[in-house]
């Protein structure tokens, strides 16, 4: 076959899992890392740089046999808001949903205030969403606005 009419490469198909797609090309690895992928037990496939009509650029992650839990979901959302979801069973689609950033964020990212309660005892964080397009939110102890550019997930 002629390379010149090449358009697409495929990648395996999974049969139950889960496919997280419309991740921003440069929060690829970000989405692995946070999900803790990389050291999870089954299949994880992914692509970075991809043609994207609607976003220029994307990238994609494939995970075998794992369903994300509303708290991992909102992890996704936090660094790749226009991601989707995409649940499969039996190589079918199950279901497929846009992530949604939440207005309020529980436990999942540190407060950057090192003088933060949350820092120094054992009080688990609360932000409220001031910014969901820009990802920015307020402490709700210290009132510190933690950004994408400070967050920390725990």
């Amino acid at each position: 076959m002629d390379n010149k009419n090449i358009k697409e490469l495929k990648v395996s198909a999974i049969e139950n899992g889960t496919v997280i797609d419309h991740i921003p090309s440069g929060a690829v690895f970000q989405v692995i890392r946070i999900l803790k992928l990389e050291s999870f037990g089954n299949m994880v496939l992914f692509a970075t740089n991809l043609e994207s009509k609607k976003y220029g650029k994307k990238g994609i992650v494939k995970v075998s046999n794992k369903v994300f839990a509303p708290q991992e979901l909102n992890k996704i959302a936090l660094v790749a808001p226009h991601a989707s979801i995409i649940e499969i069973s039996d190589y079918q689609v199950k279901s497929k949903k846009i992530v949604e950033v939440p207005d309020e964020i529980r436990g999942i990212v540190k407060c950057f205030n090192p003088n933060c309660v949350t820092n120094i005892e054992q009080v688990s964080t609360l932000f409220t969403m001031v910014d969901k397009e820009e990802i920015r939110m307020k402490c709700h102890y210290c009132e510190k606005i933690t950004t994408k550019k400070t967050m920390e997930f725990k």
